[in-house]
């Protein structure tokens, strides 16, 4: 069945979506990026978010995580620079805290993974503040909820849910025949002038107008953290590329990609983590 209009990703298309690196750079212009997650519980995500904006190629990443976890984020990798949030939840004053504490200059954010929220209008403040900023935002997780809408109309946001998260932030349910799944994404990304990155064994990515599909075999890929590692690589393309859909769809093939890679080494039996190592070996085969 043809899936309407939309194109299915290849890396002829993706490749153009991926900026060079100049020879003359430096640190800093190759995108910074701030990842806000993590709770006592899910320490890991905003690490393997970081992780991978760092192999996407971003020269620096902040990670702001809740106290109690800062020093465990920190144990994981020397890569990653840690800002501990004032409190175990995102509250208005762990935001406004915050913002004093990252740069101002901050290209792109990816929020949610793990995160645990105290109350809504904290997030609503998070995201406002850095949309003031002009920073481009992936939102994930718990970030996705309905009254954050309003604030990211037709801003260079992308929202990044699986069918649950579909549900309860657009308020309807998504259906598994992939035409109807198309239908609701364009409506929705066209109704709110945003971007939506719907996960599923075929991911969709769509801003209302222009829609990419992108089909992976890979069941493997249904382990937990592997779609912080998408949120961490949306995060770290946007901190290069303008475009959000074009930095969305590249995340996902690559991370897509990754995984292939994997489920022909290992079978059903990876870790998230075992995508970072595999991120260089694909992104090496671009021209980038």
């Amino acid at each position: 069945m043809n899936k309407l209009s939309a194109t299915k990703l290849t890396k002829q298309i993706v490749e153009k979506f991926i900026p060079s690196r100049e020879n003359n750079s430096r640190k800093g212009d190759n995108g910074k990026v701030l990842i806000v997650g993590g709770s006592y519980i899910y320490h890991g995500a905003p690490a393997l978010s970081s992780l991978a904006a760092l192999r996407s190629g971003s020269d620096l990443v902040y990670t702001c995580v809740p106290k109690i976890n800062a020093f465990s984020t920190r144990s994981i990798s020397p890569d990653l620079i840690v800002i501990p949030m004032a409190d175990s939840k995102l509250t208005r004053g762990t935001v406004n805290k915050m913002l004093g504490q990252v740069p101002v200059d901050i290209d792109s954010t990816a929020i949610g993974m793990g995160l645990a929220i105290q109350d809504v209008e904290a997030i609503k403040l998070l995201v406002k503040s850095l949309l003031d900023r002009n920073v481009r935002i992936s939102l994930d997780a718990s970030s996705l909820v309905k009254e954050i809408l309003p604030i990211i109309e037709g801003q260079n946001v992308v929202v990044t849910p699986h069918s649950g998260e579909f549900k309860r932030i657009f308020g309807d349910s998504i259906d598994n025949e992939i035409n109807a799944r198309i239908v609701s994404c364009e409506k929705f990304a066209k109704k709110h002038s945003i971007t939506i990155l719907l996960k599923g064994q075929e991911d969709i990515i769509t801003n209302g107008d222009i829609t990419y599909t992108n089909p992976t075999l890979t069941p493997c890929m249904t382990v937990g953290g592997t779609g912080d590692i998408l949120s961490g690589l949306t995060a770290g393309f946007l901190s290069r590329n303008k475009n959000v859909i074009e930095s969305a769809s590249a995340a996902t093939f690559v991370n897509g990609v990754a995984g292939e890679i994997l489920q022909k080494e290992f079978g059903n039996h990876i870790l998230a983590s075992d995508l970072i190592s595999t991120l260089p070996k694909v992104l090496n085969s671009f021209n980038n």
